[in-house]
């Protein structure tokens, strides 16, 4: 979607306004900090019980990873055998289909003997940490519904619906009040993902990046003189003042200049915490840094942590973003490969790192795509989007570790035992945060909308 489709006849948002402005840092406070100035009113709703986790990490694989290949091991029994399946989105034709020989390597790790396939070593040897869920399910077949159906709860292209850390904002505030309470790091691979739909833009995600910029917009831009950026604010003082001279709007300008000064506070708060140069040599090796396979990840990953540390409620990763994501797999199954080898050693380290400094109790690791992949093949040695069933896994934050739940049938094609839709592990997400789903819910425009529609906790993984 284009900026230009978003603000037609050329029409600037506020947060570019701003941006333009000179007020440059103001854009990343935007998403988390306006609930705290009041831009929406009753933003605490929670917690409504005892909380078991305070962050969440939510690690989501951009593309559709194959769980056949990956935790779901299925052996090769079927593999050249044509099967019936029902065709997604548009082409929902009944077709036979050859399921496709699987190459991977199934260890069993840990003393749970959860079995883990050979391109995830480093996440087999912290297993133990980690719930399984192999019936995962959603209606969506296409990468882009799909997306919005994960991160939303609904769908279809539901464009107004709040993505699931804009939920978890809303309702828990900040814990910090010099950072945002939602933040996306790395590319995401849809817009919606980030916003605030009908919650507003005050909690929609903040974007941080683990390059040498690491927060958009954070800095003045150069050549720009403390003199003149004075004057701009100065400007954009008087402007404030005469719209809410004008639309008698008071209440709602004091509150956005309370925005805009803890704004102004991130420029002292926000550097420290996205720091990683203060880090030791064993922590950096621990998530890949110094590998240039796992380098990028590994630094993404590693903010991560720098950030749940300091109190940011939800922080997600896209990993391979962009266009349909890279781990879409129509060509060839291998092209996961080197996706795996970025990921396995950060991800792992996210989670040894996170119990060494006591923080796994109470932070969240979830890890998840949109859909799962086929078994049978597409061009030779591809595998094609399967929503019907696929696995998802949660560490930490109260979640009982060494556990596998739910099953697929003999191919991995649908969820057959204990399936759940995406809305039971939001369910599951917001209880471990101490929230009541059925409490998670607002009136717009005279309609009750809701995070959860239908579902509930996955009670057999909760510790």
């Amino acid at each position: 979607m284009s900026v230009d489709s978003l603000y037609p006849c050329g029409r600037v948002s506020r947060r570019d306004f701003l941006r333009r402005a000179g007020g440059g840092f103001l854009g990343v406070a935007l998403g988390g900090t306006w609930a705290e100035a009041g831009e929406i009113e009753a933003t605490l709703h929670g917690p409504h019980f005892e909380p078991k986790a305070k962050s969440v990490i939510f690690l989501f694989m951009c593309g559709g990873v194959s769980h056949i290949d990956t935790f779901d091991p299925k052996g090769n029994k079927w593999a050249g055998k044509l099967i019936d399946v029902v065709g997604f989105g548009d082409n929902s034709a009944e077709m036979r289909r050859p399921v496709i020989y699987c190459e991977r390597r199934f260890t069993r790790y840990g003393k749970s003997g959860i079995p883990v396939s050979d391109w995830f070593p480093c996440i087999g040897g912290v297993v133990d940490e980690i719930a399984v869920v192999r019936s995962m399910w959603c209606h969506e077949g296409n990468h882009f519904p799909a997306v919005i159906e994960t991160c939303t709860g609904h769908r279809g292209r539901p464009f107004d619906h709040p993505t699931f850390g804009s939920w978890v904002s809303y309702a828990l505030g900040s814990a910090n009040r010099d950072l945002p309470t939602f933040v996306n790091i790395g590319r995401p691979s849809s817009p919606v993902q980030l916003t605030g739909g009908y919650l507003g833009a005050s909690v929609a995600a903040s974007p941080f990046q683990a390059c040498e910029s690491r927060i958009p917009n954070l800095k003045p831009p150069r050549g720009t003189s403390t003199s003149d950026r004075q004057r701009r604010m100065e400007a954009l003082t008087e402007l404030n003042r005469d719209f809410r001279d004008r639309y008698a709007l008071e209440s709602d300008i004091a509150a956005r200049t309370k925005a805009y000064e803890l704004a102004a506070r991130m420029q002292l708060s926000a550097p420290e915490a996205v720091d990683i140069s203060t880090e030791p040599k064993h922590v950096l090796d621990l998530y890949g840094i110094g590998d240039p396979a796992t380098e990028d990840f590994g630094r993404q990953l590693l903010l991560a942590r720098r950030l749940a540390e300091r109190g940011v409620r939800f922080i997600q990763v896209c990993h391979a973003g962009g266009g349909n994501g890279a781990w879409d797999a129509h060509g060839d199954i291998r092209t996961h490969a080197p996706l795996c080898r970025a990921t396995d050693r950060p991800i792992a380290g996210l989670i040894r790192d996170l119990k060494t400094r006591g923080l796994l109790d109470q932070t969240l690791v979830v890890w998840s795509s949109e859909f799962g992949r086929s078994p049978w093949s597409q061009n030779t040695t591809g595998r094609d989007h399967n929503p019907r069933g696929y696995t998802a896994w949660l560490a930490g934050g109260g979640i009982k570790g060494g556990t596998v739940h739910g099953a697929t049938d003999d191919v991995g094609y649908k969820a057959v035992e204990h399936p759940h839709y995406y809305s039971d592990l939001h369910a599951t997400i917001l209880r471990q945060l101490g929230l009541d789903h059925k409490k998670m819910e607002m009136r717009v425009l005279g309609r009750t909308m809701r995070l959860v529609e239908e579902g509930a906790p996955i009670a057999e993984i909760v510790a």
